[in-house]
């Protein structure tokens, strides 16, 4: 019996050591900004997921498209019904890894860059991003600004509203981790 219990107590410590190498957000904040003559269009949502392997650089985050929140109803309704689909193409998702050699583990700010694919309205497109980790307590924090190129994604603007919407929006994701 002793055995078994010193065993399990191995198996348990073991895997609390790996478990402490990952960590998770649930209010993962996600916005974009998207400025043009006639006018700026932005929305955020705090309903992303997101999670990072500090021993591993691995980075993820997903988010439902229909969770984004804009100023103006009219604009949500369009964004998920006309552009991005969000009932046909429901979640943005990012699989990526920070490709500095960097140890995470250590208190500090580290400017990185993450380099993986973003899967939104259904196209797979690979991305290589500036991002800053922040370390504190043992706990990180991350913070990234990119450009998403809507035709990259294979999101159709009509031609009436052309001058209305842009065709880049900088995206910004804001992560803190337990």
């Amino acid at each position: 019996m002793k055995r078994i219990t010193t065993l399990f107590a191995g198996i348990c410590l073991t895997l609390s050591c790996f478990a402490q190498d990952i960590y998770s957000c649930r209010n993962t904040t996600l916005s974009f900004f998207s400025a043009t003559p006639m006018e700026d269009i932005d929305a955020i949502t705090s309903k992303g997921v997101s999670a990072i392997n500090v021993k591993t650089g691995a980075v993820y985050f997903k988010v439902a498209v229909n969770t984004f929140k804009f100023k103006k109803s009219l604009m949500e309704e369009h964004f998920n019904e006309n552009y991005l689909e969000s009932d046909k193409y429901p979640n943005a998702e990012f699989k990526g890894k920070i490709t500095d050699n960097i140890d995470l583990r250590k208190d500090g700010t580290y400017n990185v860059t993450v380099e993986g694919t973003l899967n939104m309205h259904g196209v797979d497109k690979v991305y290589k991003e500036k991002a800053t980790i922040t370390i504190l307590g043992g706990k990180p924090a991350a913070e990234t600004k990119f450009n998403v190129r809507l035709a990259d994604h294979k999101i159709k603007i009509p031609t009436l509203v052309v001058t209305n919407i842009a065709e880049t929006v900088e995206v910004t994701v804001k992560a803190n981790y337990n």
